[in-house]
């Protein structure tokens, strides 16, 4: 679905590289956990496939068709902008140019947020926010979602209910999903594959294998 070969990103377009060298082969139905320490190109990585960046050298292929992307910072939280849910949501139904305004309720329906239309996006908790964020990024069934730490400023229950929610479309849809992570915990139990990056370089493993090389570097 997406592959990147040989990858490197440089953003001032000279050594030293945030990234050196990716080889990265992303398959039609994965959920895969990008994981590392702050500063080892994991966001770098997200912004390449997102076509935010472009490589300093290498290539990405891209079979995926539409991406959707969920970003980590919500502009819409403690804003005092009087702007509702349906109006969020209508406004990207608009920007992907889609005739079917009934895409809204379902895709408020498929985050369980379907009470939540006439409601200021101001006034949602962290969790809610996200949630939005998420039926959002599914408007237009995209074949990729991408997520920049969902988990980041949402309470557990939320992290229960988001968490779960992607494993199951994930399984049940068929949606490949790659997402940055901060929680491990989260990356272990719901990936099919965790993607670990050190110093701008990476390797797949399985969540198993990664819960070995975590705990024993723990230990």
């Amino acid at each position: 679905m997406i592959k990147a070969e040989n990858l490197y990103f440089s953003y001032t377009g000279a050594p030293p590289h945030v990234l050196n060298g990716i080889n990265l082969e992303i398959g039609e139905g994965e959920y895969i956990s990008v994981v590392g320490e702050n500063g080892c190109g994991k966001s770098t990585l997200m912004r390449l496939l997102l076509k935010f960046l472009k490589p300093t050298k290498g290539i990405i292929i891209n079979q995926a068709g539409r991406i959707g992307y969920v970003p980590q910072k919500n502009d819409f939280s403690n804003s005092n902008f009087p702007i509702t849910v349906h109006e969020v949501l209508n406004s990207y139904r608009r920007l992907l140019k889609l005739k079917d305004k009934g895409v809204i309720a379902k895709s408020l329906e498929q985050v369980g947020m379907s009470d939540f239309a006439g409601a200021l996006m101001g006034n949602l908790s962290g969790g809610q926010s996200q949630k939005i964020l998420i039926a959002r990024a599914l408007m237009g069934n995209p074949g990729l979602l991408i997520l920049d730490e969902p988990s980041t400023g949402v309470d557990i229950k939320s992290q229960k209910d988001i968490y779960g929610f992607l494993k199951k479309i994930n399984k049940e849809s068929g949606i490949t999903i790659v997402s940055v992570e901060h929680n491990l915990d989260a990356a272990i139990s719901n990936s099919t594959l965790i993607y670990h990056m050190t110093n701008g370089q990476g390797h797949l493993c399985t969540p198993i294998q990664y819960a070995n090389e975590y705990l024993n570097r723990k230990g």
